[in-house]
């Protein structure tokens, strides 16, 4: 009777110490959450106070750090569109694993940053007001539009190569190749279109 008692505190306390390791282990900073159930998307929309990492990749994966359970983030794939958006004071990081990814739009401060090289057929980059990406580039098209206060530095090869950007932007391509090339400088300010704040329904991990 005594070896079962002594047994079973033994069990509760291992149960107990299993939890409160997962507690923290959820808690910390340094964790992050892997999204199941994400379909299929050509498209990354980035909103807000977030930063997302892009690889491409035999899978589409999408990984975040542990804030992402906040009321004001959001990711989702809705319609061939995954949209990831924090307004929260705190930066959403993301990283992103894409089979077949088309278009890239960024918005308010949102970071996008490429992993590695891009390789992909066709990328088209919209950036507005105070956003940024960073892209290394192994493609045969390109087309980046920067608009606003946007910013982009843009490196690897293209063959056909598209920019279009506003006096106000930045644009550093110093170490970008391209077979083809075709810039215009449009309008000193050109108004982003209205998108929405979508209403959070995150995909369940």
């Amino acid at each position: 009777m005594k070896k079962s008692i002594l047994s079973l505190i033994a069990i509760v306390l291992v149960v107990l110490g299993s939890a409160n390791f997962t507690y923290a282990a959820a808690n910390s900073k340094d964790t992050s959450v892997t999204l199941s159930a994400i379909g299929a998307f050509s498209k990354i929309e980035a909103h807000g106070n977030v930063e997302v990492v892009v690889a491409t990749g035999d899978n589409n994966a999408v990984t975040v750090n542990n804030n992402y359970y906040a009321e004001s983030e959001l990711v989702q794939v809705e319609g061939g569109v995954l949209r990831i958006s924090s307004y929260s004071t705190e930066k959403l990081f993301v990283y992103v694993t894409a089979t077949n990814l088309q278009t890239i739009a960024a918005y308010d401060n949102a970071l996008v940053k490429s992993d590695g090289r891009l390789s992909l057929i066709d990328l088209q980059v919209d950036l507005y007001d105070n956003s940024y990406a960073g892209l290394n580039l192994d493609n045969y098209a390109a087309t980046i539009t920067v608009n606003d206060k946007a910013k982009a530095d843009l490196t690897g090869n293209v063959e056909e190569y598209s920019l279009n950007y506003s006096h106000s932007s930045t644009v550093n391509r110093s170490e970008l190749v391209a077979e083809n090339a075709v810039e215009v400088v449009t309008t000193p300010y050109q108004v982003a279109p209205k998108h929405k704040h979508h209403s959070v329904e995150a995909i369940n991990s």
